[in-house]
């Protein structure tokens, strides 16, 4: 019986694979402009071979099928196009976008799946700008792991997604919850993330890496958009910070933090971040301490810029809110120029979700309107932004044995960066999702 069914499936294998069943799927695309490694040297003229979801080989030349001994492959011509590597952002929010006429109250009205449902446009919107990859800082686990297990089964678009979950916060810290009577916000809060004091720090980083989170999240200062009056300064403790790292980094992950407050950012590199968000208020010693431990800087320019047009606009943005709006923002491109002055490691992130998704772009203006080159924020979106995620190996760079993440646009990027606001074709692990 045993023999019988062994080669009955062997036959059933053989079948299939004379059938085309298990072959290898080829694309090849001629780049007219091609952007592919790290020394940012444009090439003209250029065949990319694609097989299944990885680049497999980058000639002279634009090469036929007979050439390549690819009879079957797909042509995808995009001659008159800059080919570049796809984008990475690494500060979204994909279950939620900041709207000031949505109900304020929908949290207490919708469930779960309203915000999984709701997330879908927001991802189709990300990946058809050209973010082929996303850092999600700070959604629920039970929606946001949900979506990423949705995108790896082609179940929905969207680009590549390494989430944080939960964010790890302290009681009334900036991810807990604000605005409301004490029994509702009672009600409502203890998410997993919520910690006090350095062991319940620590349970809470396992909590959250349980629940699936590829990064940490923490609230190292008060925020702009929590609806309290308590600035943006340091919340976690110097010894909850240190007891966050410590467990995530033995548990191979890396932390991110959320610091507007010098002496929070300051605190939060002590304690071994791998990188910053936002960094609003840089002095001498932050810089050192960037250069010291390597971390990077995340600067979400467009966050600031999208919230100081809202609070001329926005009768209904709170006090608490506002207030802080139009104190910390005016800070944030200063502390970038001092970043980039000092050659601070920088990556791309937009904090989209404040911002509209799909308008990822708009950052890149921000930058390079700040002093940053064109190239430079390039890489910041590409080769930086693979190397904070650890995924150099898969991602960042268009070279052979990576991910077929390529993108196109009208034009150089490295001669007018707004012509990544346009992006023309996507190309995600070998699929074409726009073109």
């Amino acid at each position: 019986m045993k023999t019988t069914l062994i080669t009955t499936f062997t036959a059933i294998t053989l079948a299939l694979i004379a059938n085309g069943a298990f072959a290898q799927q080829h694309k090849i695309i001629y780049a007219g402009s091609l952007l592919a490694f790290e020394d940012q040297k444009v090439k003209t003229e250029q065949t990319l071979v694609i097989t299944d979801n990885t680049i497999t080989a980058i000639k002279s030349g634009y090469l036929t099928k007979a050439e390549l001994n690819l009879p079957d492959a797909d042509v995808i011509n995009l001659k008159n196009q800059f080919v570049m590597p796809g984008l990475i952002d690494m500060h979204v929010h994909v279950t939620f976008e900041r709207d000031a006429k949505a109900n304020p109250h929908r949290w207490a009205t919708e469930y779960d799946a309203d915000y999984a449902l709701r997330s879908i446009k927001y991802l189709q919107r990300t990946l058809d700008a050209g973010f082929t990859s996303v850092r999600d800082l700070g959604s629920d686990h039970k929606v946001i792991f949900p979506l990423k297990r949705a995108i790896e089964r082609n179940d929905i678009n969207g680009p590549r997604i390494f989430a944080a979950g939960n964010t790890i916060s302290p009681t009334g810290g900036h991810a807990d919850m604000h605005g409301y009577r004490k029994d509702i916000t009672d009600a409502v809060t203890g998410g997993i993330g919520i910690c006090n004091g350095a062991d319940d720090c620590s349970r809470a980083v396992r909590e959250v890496i349980k629940s699936g989170a590829d990064v940490i999240k923490i609230t190292a200062t008060g925020g702009v958009l929590s609806n309290t009056a308590a600035g943006v300064n340091q919340q976690l403790t110097d010894a909850e910070l240190i007891a966050i790292v410590d467990t995530a980094h033995h548990l191979g992950r890396k932390v991110t933090a959320h610091a507007h407050g010098t002496q929070g950012i300051k605190a939060a590199l002590k304690a071994g971040v791998d990188s910053i968000e936002h960094g609003s208020y840089l002095d001498k010693e932050a810089i050192k301490l960037f250069k010291k431990t390597g971390a990077y800087l995340v600067p979400t320019l467009l966050a600031g810029a999208t919230v100081s047009e809202e609070v001329l606009t926005n009768p209904n943005m709170p006090p608490a809110i506002a207030d802080k709006v139009r104190e910390v923002t005016p800070k944030m491109q200063a502390s970038f120029k001092l970043a980039l002055k000092n050659k601070v490691n920088i990556a791309f992130g937009t904090d989209s979700g404040v911002s509209r998704h799909g308008l990822n772009a708009n950052e890149f203006s921000l930058m390079v309107n700040n002093g940053m080159s064109e190239a430079q924020a390039i890489k910041s979106a590409t080769i930086h932004a693979a190397k904070l995620l650890g995924k150099s190996a898969l991602i960042g760079d268009l070279s052979v044995g990576k991910q077929a993440d390529i993108i196109s646009v009208n034009g150089s990027p490295l001669k007018n960066i707004d012509v990544l606001k346009n992006v023309q074709f996507v190309m995600k692990a070998g699929q074409v999702y726009k073109q």
